[in-house]
């Protein structure tokens, strides 16, 4: 049986705008254990919205997470069954996001700052559905960034019967930082995250913040259950090519770049059939042959192309044969 601490052994985070179930799918292409995340939904668009629109996914992208905003424990125990009932593998409670928008709404990295409101919603959540739910969290924010605050806030949560952080290892400032310069200007103390892990031996505990390769990830799994990785994972998604070999230590040939684009060529054609423009697709693979010759000219054509009316996979399969002749001309040089 698959351990908790395997299934977050690596993932890809939560990402506003980016990780959709179109990138998800494609994602899904390059590696097939990697752990993806829903970009986060808050508790009013899943019992209120469209949720065929917000939750909706294909099974192909397991194992997949709902991240959720909130912070009413009867609304975040509803949504945590909805989604439960969608067939997510775990619900994950966003505790991490320092914008102004999200912390209007009380949620996010404000949070911090109630622990006890925190371990509410996990212990409703729990009582209400049969999936795991986790926690994303910094390790502190503002002025409130002490050791012994985070132990604290950890520990109270765990109590609830939370079992499984994925720990952002910079604070956040809640006000006078932008969302992009707390990703960026507090600095990355890993050696904290790495602390509470020897602390709570028994939790499973994950680390994100900064990673951009492999090689780091294999670095903090020498100390850590698991890694989370953001923003390279998306504009360079090929460096999770090698991941279910190197992380989970699974047999087989590594992949192609074209192969992970001939999978993902049937989703785009059924979902072309259904009025979704290719540009939605296609701008979450723009990354897919960075630094390879011919990348410039395969984001080029997308980008000039996929949002054209009526466009469909001939686009993609035309970028794809740009790189293909490029790479060609390359070795004939």
């Amino acid at each position: 049986m698959t351990s908790t601490a395997d299934t977050h052994r690596l993932s890809v985070a939560p990402m506003m705008d980016w990780t959709d179930r179109h990138c998800r799918y494609f994602l899904r292409q390059v590696s097939r254990r990697v752990r993806l995340y829903t970009e986060m939904v808050t508790t009013g668009a899943v019992l209120h919205g469209d949720r065929e629109r917000i939750l909706g996914f294909s099974e192909a992208e397991q194992p997949v997470a709902l991240q959720l905003g909130g912070s009413d424990p009867e609304a975040m125990a509803r949504a945590a069954t909805i989604g439960a009932d969608w067939g997510y593998a775990e619900i994950n409670i966003n505790v991490g996001c320092p914008s102004d928008r999200v912390q209007s709404g009380r949620f996010g990295a404000c949070l911090m700052a109630e622990p006890v409101t925190v371990a509410a919603c996990v212990a409703a959540m729990r009582a209400a559905c049969d999936v795991p739910v986790t926690v994303k969290s910094r390790i502190g924010i503002d002025d409130r960034d002490s050791y012994e605050e985070l132990v604290a806030f950890i520990g109270t949560i765990a109590e609830a019967g939370c079992d499984t952080f994925i720990v952002h290892a910079r604070k956040a400032w809640l006000s006078g930082l932008s969302p992009k310069e707390n990703r960026e200007i507090p600095p990355l103390r890993y050696e904290v995250v790495h602390r509470l892990k020897r602390d709570f031996p028994q939790l499973t505990v994950a680390i994100n913040g900064g990673i951009t390769s492999l090689d780091a990830a294999e670095e903090q799994l020498a100390h850590l259950d698991g890694v989370m990785i953001g923003r390279e994972a998306y504009q360079n998604p090929w460096m999770l090519a090698e991941a279910d070999r190197r992380i989970f230590g699974e047999d087989g040939p590594v992949r192609s770049r074209r192969d992970a684009v001939d999978g993902f060529l049937p989703y785009v054609e059924a979902n072309r059939s259904r009025g979704v423009p290719l540009g939605s697709m296609t701008r979450h693979i723009l990354g897919l042959y960075q630094a390879v010759p011919g990348a410039r000219a395969f984001r080029r054509h997308l980008a000039e192309n996929a949002h054209r009316p009526g466009a469909g996979p001939e686009v993609l399969r035309a970028a794809v044969d740009l790189v293909e002749a490029a790479i060609e001309q390359r070795r004939a040089a």
